[in-house]
C-alpha cells in the first residue's frame, strides 16, 4: 500500500517535473531575447508558446532568431553596409571618370577631324 502511494508520488512529481521543464525551455530563446534587448522580443515569446503546440520543431529557429541580434551591432549586417556604401562611392568616382574621358575622346575626335578637314583641303588645293 505504502509503495503505491509512494509510486504516485513519483509519477505525480515527474509529470510536473516535465511540465515545467518543458515551459522553462521553451523560455529559453525569450530569455536570450531580453539579455540582447532584442527588438522583436515578444514575437519571440509568442512563438515559444506557440512551439510548446508543434512540439518544439520551431524552437531551434527561435534560438537562432533570439541568438542572431546583438545590441552592440544589431544582426551583423553593418560590415556589409560598409562595404557596399564604399563600393557605391568608387563606382561614382569610376562613372565620373569615364564621362570625363569620353568627353576627351569626343574633344581629340573633333581635333582630329578638323586636322583631317585641313589636310585634305591642302592636299585637294594641291591637286
Amino acid at each position: 500500500m505504502f509503495l503505491d502511494y509512494f509510486a504516485l508520488g513519483v509519477l505525480c512529481f515527474v509529470a510536473v517535473f516535465l511540465f515545467y521543464g518543458i515551459i522553462a525551455i521553451h523560455d529559453i530563446p525569450y530569455e536570450i531575447s531580453v539579455k540582447r534587448n532584442h527588438p522583436h522580443q515578444d514575437a519571440i515569446h509568442y512563438a515559444g508558446w506557440v512551439s510548446l503546440f508543434t512540439l518544439h520543431a520551431i524552437w531551434p529557429f527561435l534560438w537562432i532568431w533570439a541568438t542572431l541580434w546583438r545590441e552592440d551591432r544589431g544582426w551583423g549586417f553593418t560590415k556589409i553596409q560598409n562595404e557596399q556604401n564604399e563600393l557605391h562611392h568608387e563606382i561614382l568616382k569610376l562613372s565620373e571618370q569615364v564621362e570625363h574621358l569620353t568627353g576627351k575622346v569626343a574633344e581629340l575626335e573633333v581635333i582630329q577631324a578638323r586636322k583631317d578637314n585641313s589636310t585634305d583641303t591642302q592636299q585637294g588645293g594641291e591637286h
